[in-house]
Parts: C-alpha cells; sequence; structure tokens
C-alpha cells in the first residue's frame, strides 16, 4: 500500500505539474509581440470582413479562457489546432518531423549512456591517475565546444575531408536513416558526455571512499563484484536525476544540431515556428518537452527505489 500510495502521489504531481505547464505555455501567447491575424494576412491589405472570418476560423474571437479549454480538450485528444505558416493540422506537421528528432535525441543519449559511464567509472576506479587526469582533461575540453562548433568540425573532417558520411539530410528508410544521424548524434551529445561523465566519477569516488566499500574488499571480495553491487548501483541515484534533466535539454539543443546537418526535425521546426509566430506549433513542441521531461522524471521517481533500496528506507522513516 506504500507503494501504491507513493505512485499515486508521483502520478498527481506529474498531472498536477502538466496542467500548471499548460496554462503557462497557452498563456504566455497573450504577452509575446505579434498578431496571429496579422501573420496570416500578410502581404494583404485586409478588409474588416476579412479579419473577422479569419478571426473566427481560428477561434481568436473568443474568450482567452475559453480558446484554452478548446486547447486543451483538444490536445488532449492529439489536435494542437492548425498551423498558421503551413495550414495544415500541427499533429499532421508535428508527425513528419519527429521520427527524426526522436531518432536524433536515442542515438544521442545512447552515446551519452555508453561514452558519460564508462569515461566516469574509468577515472572513478583510477582516481588520482593518469587515466584519471587524462580523462578529466579529455571532458573538460570537449565540455568546452558548443554544438554548433562540434558540428562544423565533424562535418568538415568526416563529411568533407574523408567522406565517411553525409553532412545533410535525415536520409529515406531506417538504415539510411541512422547513417545520416551518426554525426549529428555526436555533435548532440558531446555537451552531454562531459555531464554524465563527471557525475559518475564524483558520485562513485564518493561511493569508493564508504565504509561498507572497504569492509567488502578486505574480506577477499571480487572487485569487480564490490564495484557493481557496492558502488555503481549506490551511485546510480545522481545519474538518474541527471539523465531526467538529460531528456529536455537534448530535445531543446536538437534545433541547433538539425540546422547544422539540415535536418527536418522537431528543432529545427520550433526555431521556424517562432520566427514566423506560428503559435499553434510553438505550444505543441513546448508541450512536448514539459511532457518528456515530466515524465521521464516520474518515472525515475517511481523506480529509484527498486534501484537504490536506501531511498525507500529513507521514506519509510520519515
Amino acid at each position: 500500500m506504500t507503494a501504491v500510495r507513493r505512485i499515486a502521489g508521483k502520478l498527481g504531481a506529474l498531472l498536477l505539474t502538466l496542467f500548471l505547464a499548460s496554462l503557462l505555455v497557452f498563456f504566455s501567447r497573450f504577452i509575446v509581440p505579434g498578431d496571429p491575424v496579422s501573420f496570416l494576412l500578410r502581404g494583404r491589405t485586409p478588409s474588416p470582413d476579412a479579419v473577422a472570418a479569419v478571426t473566427a476560423q481560428y477561434g481568436l474571437d473568443l474568450p482567452p479562457w475559453q480558446q484554452y479549454l478548446n486547447w486543451l480538450f483538444g490536445a488532449l485528444q492529439g489536435d494542437f489546432g492548425r498551423s498558421l505558416q503551413y495550414r495544415q493540422d500541427v499533429s499532421t506537421v508535428l508527425g513528419e518531423r519527429l521520427p527524426v528528432t526522436l531518432g536524433l535525441v536515442v542515438m544521442a543519449g545512447l552515446l551519452i549512456a555508453v561514452i558519460g559511464l564508462s569515461a566516469g567509472a574509468v577515472a572513478a576506479l583510477n582516481r588520482g591517475r593518469i587515466a584519471d587526469r587524462a580523462t578529466l582533461v579529455g571532458l573538460t575540453v570537449l565540455g568546452a565546444v558548443p554544438s554548433f562548433v562540434g558540428s562544423i568540425v565533424l562535418i568538415a573532417v568526416f563529411s568533407v575531408q574523408l567522406r565517411w558520411f553525409p553532412s545533410f539530410g535525415s536520409g529515406e528508410g531506417f538504415l539510411d536513416t541512422i547513417y545520416h544521424l551518426v554525426l549529428p548524434s555526436i555533435a548532440l551529445a558531446i555537451v552531454f558526455v562531459v555531464l554524465v561523465g563527471k557525475v559518475t566519477r564524483s558520485s562513485m569516488v564518493e561511493q569508493l571512499g564508504r565504509e561498507h566499500v572497504e569492509v567488502a574488499m578486505s574480506r577477499g571480495l571480487k572487485r569487480a563484484t564490490v564495484i557493481r553491487r557496492h558502488v555503481f548501483r549506490n551511485a546510480i541515484r545522481p545519474i538518474l536525476t541527471v539523465a531526467g534533466v538529460l531528456v529536455a535539454g537534448l530535445l531543446v539543443s536538437s534545433a541547433i544540431v538539425e540546422a547544422a546537418f539540415g535536418l527536418s526535425g522537431m528543432g529545427s521546426l520550433l526555431v521556424q515556428s517562432v520566427d514566423r509566430l506560428d503559435f499553434p506549433v510553438v505550444q505543441a513542441i513546448v508541450m512536448f518537452v514539459v511532457t518528456a521531461f515530466v515524465v521521464v522524471n516520474a518515472i525515475i521517481d517511481i523506480l529509484e527505489p527498486w534501484i537504490d533500496p536506501r531511498s525507500a528506507a529513507g521514506a519509510g522513516a520519515r
């Protein structure tokens, strides 16, 4: 029952957070400079009748609270309205761009997990040695490389000079898409690898200094067993916390990488939509990012007692 109440509490907090975020996302449109009607009728000298027709078509003549309710109930059914620039349903526009961005984020996430965790673990297990110092220097250098600079370097080296990978487009078909996303995923992952690597090292170094780890070592247990059962498992909690933040960071940062590699994803769509005041698309993308961030963090919180039993024991003690 304690677990059920805990999960129910997390789900309730998730729904409340999404509700408050939806209010902020929707009503921010009314404080942003620009008029959707002017954009829809750009290049024309509209008559009052034309303005009234466009306003009624997009529901802009309704009170703000009614516009919000219509938008909210529509969003719950997957209907985010119509795009002002594409004159299509927002869900259709996003559906065409979403696979590219998800593929990019998933590939970058795998690189971050493998390289970041490995680098942090190697540094922690060789603390004070050459491997530790070299890893920290490498992570520091990578952390100083912005995504757009990394994209330019990767294109110049691996696309222009070596011709190993394409520098533009997202490809056609599954394997071709993966091939086209190799360089973009590396460019997107660079900064986040540094974050995960340093957090992993710090957390593992802390656990290696704990008394129970020293006792386990003194009893003759294999080092690999102690590292796996007592060090890495206990160090995973802050790493997972960072992982929740990475989801939003990857989705937002993808805009820069997609622009550099000419990918038709949600990131580049967000930039275009903000520039052209396409409020329905901007609202849908922002809500998608917020939802992904909140859901991932909620899943991590729910799974935390199974991953780190100490958190459950601490919660029970309180």
